[in-house]
């Protein structure tokens, strides 16, 4: 909420990659607030969070929108960086934050379609073949129609913009030592900002790695749900955790690595006297 507050009351952080940051805080929140909607729901009633009900439903449904709009966002983040560090070499071309606003809109869109699917009738609340074991009442064909292709995607595309990112700022450096040029100060915000987006990319595969290895251990399960009680359930919990840990990652990432969101983070900190002291100076 500090970061989502901070770049939505600064006009100085209105930057296309900072709107891509503040999107992704909101997801990060939206995943927090279904996941404890979760939660509150094991604990006045856990039979449900095991065999299945209408009233998890609705939560499951929320926390996939919540995943899908965070790895989405993920995706525009690495797509933006190497536009913004690939295209400025050439020809000084910027995303501009209308990109920006239409990428978390295309985001958003497709992430509730097919988050919402299961509330359209894509569930299995009154068949039990192809019932999914950790997240009933969703069917197992659906959880690999949306685990599957968005794991590929979130893994591939980052990837390569990543890379070729590495490779265009270290042929830069070179060709500044080439030509006799300082590669002491050669930290610019392009640098800075795909090494935060580098480590919340990384940070998402560890934490989103254990749900889908249990998605796909919930398709390949032939056992019955009571032999898997309670290790398998556990396993549930714990990744999770993970994710919500994520939420709690990213913030803190983009906050100590980019500086001047950091910059406008801190300020927050400082009584009114003190900045209007700043302002005069």
């Amino acid at each position: 909420c500090t970061v989502i507050f901070t770049i939505m009351a600064t006009k100085d952080l209105h930057k296309p990659i900072l709107v891509l940051f503040c999107n992704l805080a909101f997801s990060d929140l939206f995943t927090s607030s279904s996941g404890f909607w979760i939660s509150v729901l094991f604990i006045t009633n856990p039979d449900i969070t095991i065999s299945g009900s209408k009233d998890m439903l609705a939560p499951y449904a929320f926390y996939t929108i919540s995943i899908l709009s965070t790895i989405y966002n993920l995706v525009s983040i690495g797509i933006e960086r190497y536009l913004a560090v690939a295209e400025s070499i050439r020809t000084r071309f910027r995303v501009s934050r209308k990109h920006s606003l239409a990428a978390v809109l295309i985001n958003w869109v497709l992430a509730f379609f097919f988050g919402c699917l299961p509330l359209m009738g894509w569930n299995c609340l009154h068949r039990e073949n192809n019932l999914s074991v950790l997240y009933s009442p969703f069917c197992v064909d659906y959880l690999i129609f949306i685990t599957i292709p968005n794991c590929v995607v979130a893994f591939i595309v980052p990837l390569f913009t990543y890379l070729s990112i590495i490779i265009i700022l270290r042929k830069r450096k070179f060709k500044m030592k080439a030509c006799g040029q300082a590669t002491g100060t050669y930290r610019s915000a392009e640098i800075q900002v795909a090494r935060s987006s580098i480590f919340i990319w990384l940070l998402a595969l560890v934490s989103y790695a254990p749900f889908f290895a249990g998605v796909l251990f919930d398709a390949t399960n032939h056992q019955c749900p009571l032999d898997l009680y309670p290790s398998a359930y556990i396993f549930r919990n714990c990744t999770a955790m993970l994710v919500t840990m994520n939420c709690l990652g990213n913030p803190i990432i983009y906050t100590l690595k980019t500086k001047e969101l950091g910059a406008k983070l801190k300020a927050l900190k400082c009584s009114s006297g003190n900045r209007i002291h700043a302002c005069t100076i």
